[in-house]
């Protein structure tokens, strides 16, 4: 029954479903893993790097984090091409809000704008669905620091701790016993419609560093974690202005060998 109605992004199924979007969600499934944590001092996101072949050149610049704005980055999931467009896309619309408001543009509309376009080419025929999923970190002075998960349907949502890519429901059961102190199985973790909130103690920026390496360790169809596996940045706050930071190879190891001390100290245990 499905392959008559999964020819065209515009055409509902009989159960009310719109096949193309949900192919393009499941694209996402297969991609490599990003997690995003949010921290009582800034925000963490860390993604799995991929090498495909030894003979590449390594990339000048992050194919995983990239800054929109100064108060805003992004972590992807996906199809690289289709998430340049919408990168191009958000980038213009903070500088034409900055521009003409003198103002940074608040988070939530900035990612509110993406998923907007994104929704479009579901909506159209002759389109198909942009093949990939956001993490968007930012901040602002009303809401502070802020984490948003999006798909390529157009849907987005706040989040504490999420994970999108391969094996993200792992991941997010990890984070569920992991994150915070919460008495609750988990489900507070969304932001929206959340009324113990007060209830998490939400890590700092170190403490969310190590919990995404545990989260990739997890997700991750590697045996050995290294740098070269992974991709850490972390957004702070540092006398009112976001400072954005890839950790180098260096640093990375340093936390991947604190998660492993860490490891070896509760197995003694």
């Amino acid at each position: 029954m499905a392959r008559r109605y999964d020819s065209s992004t515009t055409t509902f199924s009989p159960e009310g479903r719109l096949h193309q979007v949900e192919y393009a969600i499941e694209a996402i499934n297969n991609a490599g893993t990003c997690v995003g944590i949010l921290a009582k001092d800034g925000i963490v996101m860390a993604s799995e790097k991929r090498v495909t072949s030894g003979l590449l050149a390594p990339s000048k610049t992050s194919e995983k984090t990239y800054k929109l704005c100064q108060h805003a980055a992004c972590n992807v999931a996906g199809l690289t091409a289709d998430a340049n467009i919408l990168i191009d896309q958000a980038r213009l619309r903070a500088g034409r809000f900055e521009f003409q408001y003198v103002e940074p543009i608040p988070i939530e509309q900035l990612v509110e704008h993406v998923c907007n376009y994104k929704q479009a080419y579901t909506q159209y025929g002759g389109l198909r669905p942009f093949g990939v999923a956001f993490l968007f970190a930012g901040y602002d002075s009303q809401y502070g620091f802020q984490l948003y998960q999006s798909d390529p349907s157009g849907n987005y949502s706040g989040w504490k701790a999420t994970v999108i890519g391969a094996n993200n429901q792992a991941g997010k059961s990890l984070l569920k016993n992991e994150y915070g102190s919460s008495k609750d199985d988990g489900e507070e973790m969304k932001v929206e419609g959340s009324e113990s909130t007060d209830e998490i103690t939400m890590p700092d920026v170190n403490e969310a560093l190590r919990l995404a390496v545990k989260v990739l360790n997890k997700t991750m169809d590697a045996t050995a974690t290294s740098p070269e596996k992974m991709e850490l940045f972390a957004m702070t706050l540092e006398d009112g202005s976001c400072v954005h930071k890839i950790l180098s190879k260096d640093e990375t190891q340093k936390v991947i060998d604190e998660v492993e001390a860490e490891a070896a100290a509760a197995g003694d245990s």
